[in-house]
């Protein structure tokens, strides 16, 4: 097995695919979010949601385990767990707490039900936990799979601390964490420009096909409630299919994001683009945007009449909007204190080791300190 965990003698070198990839997917985590209340009277937002919720948090987890390390902790990363997950995640989850409390009237703090987007930082922080255990094992990424499509038929694993969820989307965290190590990424890089663009209409053949299938075949599912097998979340049985073979049909869905993040990832820029510089606040926008969108969605301006075509369009390019918003500097200077918080009081032993260049944050993105 590759040694991931070994430090590296030179600086590293940025790699802009990876940053223009994580701005991309955190737009499509916006605008999934953005478009929700519409679902229910709009046959072409419920389109679009289920051709982005097919596979844009497996991209997401793919692309945070690629930068994960297998090898057991140090003190340092375990650290890091502490403060750029553990942490942030009680910080925001009382805030959340608070705002439910004056807007809603809801008094209620429960740490082991994560609010709305928060349900990843605890699922990042298990993800860290068990990878260096799955990695002792012969075909780990099996055993991911195993793990995800059993845990559907445990009616009693559920949303608390984000365990079914994470378990159910764990085998693409794994995959990232193993595609370092296969040099796939490294490859398709290296590829010359026509062979890119042949890749590349492929995958925007496979892509226009889902979307297709989901436009002729939205209404059967609307019914079967499709969007909620995305979650990875309810068992089997809250899903309304206890039947022995519900766990095929997670297992299909599993190889279809896999084939969709693959077709999506091929179509990212490998180059620098205006957008690249975005992705290293890929937390700040996954954490703050549930803040901007929570009044438009809980006013409910965006039932009836305002689910038509127009208002969809209005929330992707507000959803484009509101993620370089967040990703900007300022909001980062702003909001490092919440994000990125940095409490040596904490600890027994102070950190007295000078920060480095920069740093990776749990979802990949590397940015200067």
């Amino acid at each position: 097995m590759t040694d991931t965990a070994s430090v590296p003698t030179k600086p590293r070198v940025r790699v802009p695919f990876w940053d223009n990839a994580r701005f991309a997917c955190i737009v499509l985590v916006v605008v999934g979010h953005a478009i929700q209340r519409q679902t229910a009277d709009s046959d072409n937002a419920l389109s679009l949601y289920l051709f982005i919720y097919a596979f844009h948090m497996p991209a997401f987890a793919i692309v945070s385990g690629f930068f994960s390390k297998a090898a057991p902790p140090g003190v340092r990363q375990m650290r890091r767990v502490l403060t750029d997950i553990v942490l942030p995640y009680v910080i925001m989850q009382t805030i959340w707490s608070l705002v439910q409390w004056i807007v809603e009237g809801k008094n209620a703090f429960n740490p082991s039900e994560p609010h709305w987007t928060l349900w990843f930082l605890l699922a990042l922080a298990i993800f860290r936990a068990v990878l260096p255990y799955l990695a002792l094992l012969r075909w780990p990424l099996l055993w991911a799979v195993v793990a995800s499509v059993g845990v559907g038929y445990l009616a009693n694993v559920d949303s608390t601390f984000s365990l079914s969820r994470a378990i159910g989307i764990l085998p693409f965290f794994v995959l990232g964490w193993r595609l370092r190590s296969w040099g796939v990424v490294d490859r398709w890089r290296a590829l010359p420009s026509g062979a890119v663009w042949g890749v590349r209409f492929v995958s925007l053949a496979v892509l226009a096909t889902w979307l297709a299938v989901v436009v002729v075949n939205i209404q059967p599912f609307r019914a079967f409630d499709l969007r909620f097998w995305f979650f990875y979340d309810d068992s089997y049985q809250a899903l309304g299919e206890p039947e022995w073979w519900a766990g095929l049909l997670r297992l299909g869905l599993i190889a279809f994001a896999v084939l969709l993040t693959a077709a999506f990832l091929t179509l990212i820029p490998r180059r620098r683009t205006f957008f690249t510089e975005f992705g290293q606040a890929t937390m700040y926008v996954y954490l703050l945007h549930s803040f901007v969108l929570y009044p438009i969605r809980e006013s409910g301006v965006l039932k009836d009449e305002h689910s038509s075509a127009i208002w969809l369009l209005t929330m992707v390019f507000a959803s484009l909007a509101i993620s370089v918003a967040l990703a900007s500097p300022w909001v980062r200077r702003v909001f490092r204190p919440l994000i990125e918080p940095k409490p040596n009081w904490l600890f027994v032993d102070r950190d007295e080791r000078p920060p480095a260049a920069s740093r990776t944050d749990p979802t990949g993105a590397r940015r200067r300190s």
